[in-house]
């Protein structure tokens, strides 16, 4: 009987190291923590997430706003993620809404050129400190047509990406297809709910009020990290057992 990779290398590792796993987050906004002084209604999923583990599970949230895969290496964030390693840590990888920004050429990657090198890297480095890697595909957006229909803003990216798991053995959390789904069930006018409709007036952090179709609100924030749960659940990651 063949076993997954991650697994092989996780029951060779003592036991001390997987007492106390250390989940970190890379990714962009739509994953980060996000201020709430004066109070925001922005959430990123990532913020969610801890909710869902018990003690003695840690949840590192290095996800930040704008980031791509590019600028966050280039801007030293990855470093900083992979110094603080510890064997037996595990990291969820959820790029992609920057990465597609063709405009912009210091966050802009190809999907199967830059974007997918990136990746590898993101794996190599998580692998060489005895930790272990997860990409998730990135969340979908809410964009919908005159007739409807949910439509996919983020092309080849999670394609992409879903080759470079395969390719390399990572477990893959199908978070792109799942906040589809998401999205189009709670229709045109419901999944509103999921980001920032926001009257003008309503916060001082933002007097003139929101349309924002990317970003979550708290509730929307908490869907999608239990879609993230649910991924690690039908993988049955060995962080299954630290979940709630």
């Amino acid at each position: 009987m063949l076993f997954p990779r991650w697994l092989v290398v996780l029951l060779a590792l003592p036991l001390a190291l997987a007492a106390q796993p250390r989940l970190h987050i890379a990714g962009d906004s739509t994953a980060a923590d996000k201020p709430h002084d004066p109070p925001n209604p922005e959430y990123g999923w990532g913020e969610k997430f801890p909710a869902f583990f018990r003690d003695p599970a840690v949840i590192v949230n290095h996800a930040t706003n704008g980031r791509s895969t590019k600028s966050f290496i280039d801007e030293g964030r990855w470093a900083r993620l992979v110094a603080d390693l510890h064997a037996g840590d595990w990291v969820i990888i959820e790029f992609g809404h920057n990465d597609e920004k063709t405009e912009d050429p210091k966050r802009y990657t190809a999907p199967r050129g830059e974007y997918a090198a990136n990746l590898r890297r993101f794996i190599a480095d998580v692998r060489a400190k005895g930790a272990f890697p997860v990409l998730a595909t990135p969340v979908a957006r809410r964009k919908w047509d005159a007739a409807g229909h949910l439509v996919d803003t983020h092309g080849d990216y999670p394609a992409a990406m879903r080759e470079v798991a395969a390719e390399t053995k990572v477990p893959l959390l199908e978070l792109n297809g799942l906040t589809t789904a998401l999205e189009a069930g709670h229709g045109v006018e419901g999944s509103k709910a999921l980001h920032l409709h926001i009257a003008a007036g309503t916060y001082i952090r933002q007097p003139e009020g929101w349309q924002d179709d990317t970003h979550f609100s708290s509730y929307g924030a908490e869907r999608v990290a239990a879609l993230a749960v649910q991924e690690i659940l039908r993988l049955q990651l060995p962080l299954c057992s630290w979940l709630k």
